[in-house]
């Protein structure tokens, strides 16, 4: 199967999802745990497809899924350093927000000296997961942060391991190196988090 219908197939699942209601006939998203795990799920291998296709190898790709990848980490580290309830949620909000700021910056700076103008604001996959994290509350919330912090960086390892190897601008690419030591620690602390959640 070509990657663009995959990650089509993907969407298509996402949209579905989406359109679940609850148990009391509603259709708000966020506000059924089934259905916002699932979307989460979904997210994941969206993302993983997304990463390992078009945004390795682009210029144009990389730098759209980088750059979104960068807000969601920004939004969610502050909803865990307001909501989170360990110690480690909050502290791993922190980092997020610190680093992905950083990373933002730099990878703004990158991409117009290529000639690519940033996203400016989170495609609808990351509102959606925004959204679940908006609805998780109490332990619940520690326990959807981490899941989608595993998933979130798995998929950005794919994302900036793959442009370092096989992407189209140097200074891009050697920006996409850089990074990968940085995300492996997010994700190692996202995996003992979740693993602490279970």
């Amino acid at each position: 199967m070509k990657p663009y219908l995959i990650v089509s197939a993907c969407a298509a699942a996402l949209v579905g999802l989406a359109a679940c209601g609850n148990n009391d006939g509603t259709t708000e998203v966020g506000q059924s745990e089934p259905v916002n795990a699932a979307q989460d799920a979904t997210s994941a291998a969206v993302g993983q497809t997304s990463a390992a296709t078009l945004g390795a190898h682009t210029l144009g790709g990389y730098v759209m899924n980088a750059a979104v990848g960068d807000m969601y980490e920004i939004e969610a580290g502050r909803m865990a350093q307001e909501k989170g309830q360990s110690a480690e949620t909050k502290a791993l909000g922190e980092m997020l927000v610190n680093d992905h700021t950083a990373s933002s910056t730099r990878l703004a700076e990158l991409a117009r000296a290529a000639g690519e103008t940033p996203p400016t604001e989170m495609d609808e996959r990351r509102k959606g997961l925004i959204d679940n994290l908006r609805a998780a509350n109490g332990a619940d919330f520690d326990k959807v942060f981490a899941e989608q912090q595993v998933a979130a960086h798995r998929e950005a390892l794919t994302l900036h391991e793959g442009y370092a190897e096989n992407g189209d601008n140097a200074q891009l690419t050697a920006f996409a190196a850089e990074a990968v030591p940085k995300l492996r620690a997010h994700l190692e602390r996202a995996e003992a988090l979740e693993a602490a959640a279970r």
